[in-house]
């Protein structure tokens, strides 16, 4: 995953595109298959849509989470 201010307001990308992370998880929450998402965006590899899934991962494995007072 790249990240660059200068690219898609600096939310993390798929290296070599401008194809959020955000973006194939959230089609992967949709239902698609790899190879749909492959077939349509063919600068995608399917390790490319690991390294989104890894990534998402990583990201909530740091996530803190606090309660807010009543």
């Amino acid at each position: 995953m790249n990240v660059d201010s200068e690219i898609m307001v600096g939310k993390p990308v798929v290296k070599g595109t401008r194809l959020t992370v955000e973006l194939v998880i959230d089609l992967l929450a949709q239902g698609w298959k790899t190879e749909e998402i492959l077939k349509n965006y063919p600068g995608l590899q399917k390790e490319d849509i690991q390294a989104c899934l890894v990534y998402a991962s990583e990201r909530l494995h740091v996530e803190k989470v606090y309660p807010l007072p009543a």
